[in-house]
């Protein structure tokens, strides 16, 4: 059977503003980041969504829980859906570490995988604790659509893990993710088919340019 997943990102947090890389990291959603969540309540209320999934991070929960409460839903946390960790680049911006460092951010930017920062989780990993996840998620409700709220890297490296695209290149196929907006896939079996990508829900983007942190 075939089993439509939401795919989310969170709303916008206090590191926006400086582009900061939030992996690990808890951090806290803006004031636009709660009426984002508020905005994709009301999105999902109106697409028969069936059951709703979230990262463990608090922006990625916060995010979720006015769509599970308009749906009557009690959200599912997956560990595996948590942000990837970035290591050498948590909670820095681009330009703080290539002030450091250009030849590791040189090398970043021309391949996520290979150039990954120092001590962070490999895209290819984190592509493929993901996608497991959302398989399972796929199992457990089959023929049924699941909203899934988690993050901008770990997603792009899940839908790399899915589509059989190279995990270095996730930043290249998927520049990034909008808050709040919806990218849609269809698993049946081991198949992966995507039907959209980055569906505003109200509220519009936030900023954010380099590497488009989590």
């Amino acid at each position: 059977m075939t089993t439509r997943l939401l795919l989310v990102r969170h709303g916008e947090t206090v590191w926006h503003a400086e582009n900061r890389y939030a992996g690990i990291s808890d951090v806290a959603l803006t004031g636009r980041g709660h009426r984002q969540a508020e905005a994709l309540a009301r999105w999902a209320a109106e697409r028969g969504v069936d059951a709703v999934a979230c990262s463990p991070l608090s922006r990625a929960r916060l995010t979720a829980a006015p769509a599970a409460q308009a749906l009557g839903l009690v959200p599912e946390v997956v560990e595996e859906l948590r942000e990837v960790d970035f290591g050498w680049g948590e909670g820095r911006t681009i330009a703080e570490m290539e002030a450091e460092d250009p030849a590791a951010v040189r090398a970043f930017r021309q391949d996520g995988e290979s150039g990954a920062f120092p001590g962070s989780e490999p895209p290819g990993a984190a592509g493929r604790r993901a996608a497991a996840a959302l398989r399972a998620l796929a199992a457990a409700h089959p023929g049924r659509t699941v909203l899934v709220v988690a993050h901008n890297t770990l997603l792009r490296t899940a839908l790399c893990a899915l589509l059989g695209i190279r995990p270095g290149r996730y930043r290249e196929v998927f520049p990034r993710l909008d808050n709040a907006a919806v990218t849609e896939i269809e698993l049946t079996g081991g198949r992966t088919a995507m039907r959209s990508l980055n569906v505003p829900t109200g509220h519009g983007p936030a900023g954010g340019t380099e590497g488009s942190p989590a």
